[in-house]
């Protein structure tokens, strides 16, 4: 099924409900993945993904077809992981970057998290990289988005996300290579 129909039947109060459950179908799993690598926790990714496919309900109607269904709803997952990471670092006292690397610690402890030494090292690398690096990278490198999308998703010129990816790839190295 194409977006254009998806929308349509999204659009259509008898089709609705059924649509929507097709979208969910099609696109939890990505996102959840996504949201995972922003707020680390599967505990927490699962009530972000929660909160973004209510806003995507609510909202659904506003999507103006000017980019990829995808990527609009990419969008919104970004800025509901972001702004849990922002909410959980002010209930905490903590800053996001210094949240994030104790979750990323945690991640032994986690029972949704099958990665061994050298996944957990680079976790912790990422970690280390500022806040939009780390989403620069986790965008291109594990969900191979394209610069383009990217740039519709985070309000960032294609080559200014190039720039960043190759700076974060760079630190990445460095530290797998250092410790």
């Amino acid at each position: 099924m194409t977006d254009q129909e998806l929308l349509k039947q999204l659009s259509d109060p008898i089709t609705r409900h059924s649509a929507f459950g097709l979208l969910v179908s099609l696109y939890k799993q990505r996102l959840y993945w996504h949201i995972r690598k922003i707020v680390i926790a599967h505990s927490d990714a699962d009530d972000v993904l929660q909160n973004v496919f209510i806003k995507i309900y609510q909202n659904i109607e506003q999507f103006k077809g000017d980019s990829q269904l995808f990527t609009w709803m990419y969008k919104i997952a970004t800025n509901e992981s972001l702004s849990f990471l922002k909410s959980q670092s002010r209930r905490h006292f903590r800053t996001i970057d210094n949240l994030q690397s104790i979750l990323v610690n945690n991640l032994k402890a986690d029972v949704y998290f099958e990665g061994n030494d050298i996944q957990i090292k680079l976790q912790q690398a990422i970690a280390r990289l500022p806040q939009k690096q780390k989403l620069i990278f986790n965008m291109r490198y594990f969900d191979e988005i394209k610069f383009k999308d990217m740039s519709e998703i985070l309000g960032t010129s294609e080559g200014a996300l190039k720039a960043s990816y190759n700076i974060a790839m760079k630190k990445i190295k460095k530290y797998m290579t250092s410790n």
